[in-house]
């Protein structure tokens, strides 16, 4: 839907959203047992949600399309994912509170395991300990380059930002290809430049890889990194004037805090757990018209191939449900940002589970239980991500009717 239809049908109201997002709750069949990770899992309280909602799949930017985490949770904010499209390296340096400039170049990094000669046997480097990425970075801020500025700055586990600040009137360019072969066994790759004005970053990224690899030699594990969404930080509409809804976010991850916070969200201090996460959202109810709030444990699992794992991490996230649905919210919705299925290791384009609940749900559909199968059967079918913010909103009584 248009941002600017939307803001021109918005109206106030007393209504509040709760968007949940599990990241990268789809999942595939088991090869051993035939059925998903959601369809392992004891899920009673979702499946009790489901058989009291509208259900179907979202399809996160389009048929055959695998989405990264940043169009994934645009689509479900209601940005059209084609047109906003956000490098993962601004997302991590603005989850982290790093002052970034407009003529700035950020990228996401990994620290990973590299063998003898030089392939990647661990894409993240075991996930090391916060403790141990923050002497990394300290490791890699001792690399000087001509011309530029240097930032490393630690996020948690494997992963850092990099920051490329230019020290004098010379311009750099976000256009330029990442380092992360995204596969083990492969070799990182050069930066190569998709412009002729990138050309000077591609060689300025190539030798600061280079010389890190002589910094981290004897690192452990870490001895090695990739590099992915080299970008600039771009122009939003900004969420609460497209969607007039005062909006807050809660997340951990320091990524999920930086979208938010891109497309104007107040971002919530909060613990470390999921927990804690939802009893920020019980302190702040009553100061916020719309809730988006974070669960990661399920993606991480379902990266690392860990399907068993990932079936627990839904396990525990179905405990929390009955703690969101005391929270009152007039909507809520229970989302995912993409699929990330245990057998695939990784993202997936597959469509993801959706569900909606509002006293306006109209109980239409076969869906029963909260898991791709049954979903499938839902009233809502497959339909785009980024259509499930104004269903929301039309179920929370927040907009006024379209034309005579």
């Amino acid at each position: 839907m248009d941002l600017d239809l939307i803001r021109r049908l918005a109206v106030p109201n007393e209504t509040k959203i709760l968007l949940a997002v599990v990241d990268g709750l789809g999942g595939l069949p088991h090869p051993e047992t035939g059925r998903s990770e959601l369809e392992a899992a004891q899920t009673t309280h979702l499946d009790r949600l489901a058989s009291e909602s509208a259900c179907g799949l979202t399809m996160p930017v389009g048929y055959g399309i695998t989405p990264g985490s940043g169009p994934g949770h645009l689509a479900l904010f209601g940005y059209d994912p084609m047109r906003y499209l956000v490098g993962r390296g601004v997302l991590e340096a603005l989850g982290i509170d790093f002052d970034l400039q407009p003529q700035d170049v950020a990228a996401r990094g990994n620290f990973c395991t590299l063998d003898a000669k030089g392939r990647i046997i661990d894409r993240r480097a075991g996930r090391p300990a916060t403790e141990q990425n923050v002497a990394l970075c300290e490791k890699l801020r001792q690399i000087e380059l001509p011309g530029v500025q240097l930032f490393v700055e630690p996020v948690r586990e494997h992963r850092f930002v990099l920051v490329l600040r230019p020290s004098g009137s010379d311009k750099l360019s976000d256009q330029i290809t990442e380092t992360d072969p995204q596969r083990v066994g492969a070799v990182p790759l050069a930066a190569k430049p998709l412009a002729k004005e990138a050309k000077k970053t591609a060689d300025l990224v190539n030798s600061f890889v280079e010389r890190a690899r002589a910094h981290l030699n004897g690192a452990g594990p870490a001895n090695g990194l990739t590099l992915r969404g080299f970008a600039k930080q771009p122009s939003m509409p900004a969420f609460p004037q497209a969607f007039g809804l005062r909006a807050a976010a809660v997340a951990v991850y320091p990524m999920y805090r930086g979208l938010a916070k891109l497309v104007g969200m107040t971002v919530l201090q909060t613990g470390s757990t999921y927990d804690d996460e939802i009893e920020t959202l019980r302190q702040r109810w009553d100061e916020f018209d719309f809730f988006f709030v974070h669960y990661k444990a399920a993606d991480s699992a379902g990266e690392d191939g860990d399907f068993e794992r990932k079936t627990a991490a839904l396990d525990a996230f179905d405990q929390a449900v009955p703690k969101l649905q005391e929270l009152g919210a007039d909507v809520l919705m229970i989302a995912g940002d993409h699929s990330t299925p245990s057998v695939v290791a990784g993202h997936s384009w597959h469509p993801v589970p959706f569900l909606l609940h509002s006293r306006w749900t109209v109980r239409a559909d076969d869906a029963d239980s909260f898991n791709e199968r049954a979903c499938l059967r839902g009233s809502l079918g497959i339909f785009p991500a980024s259509e499930a913010l104004p269903l929301a909103m039309a179920h929370a009584g927040r907009f006024t009717k379209y034309g005579a």
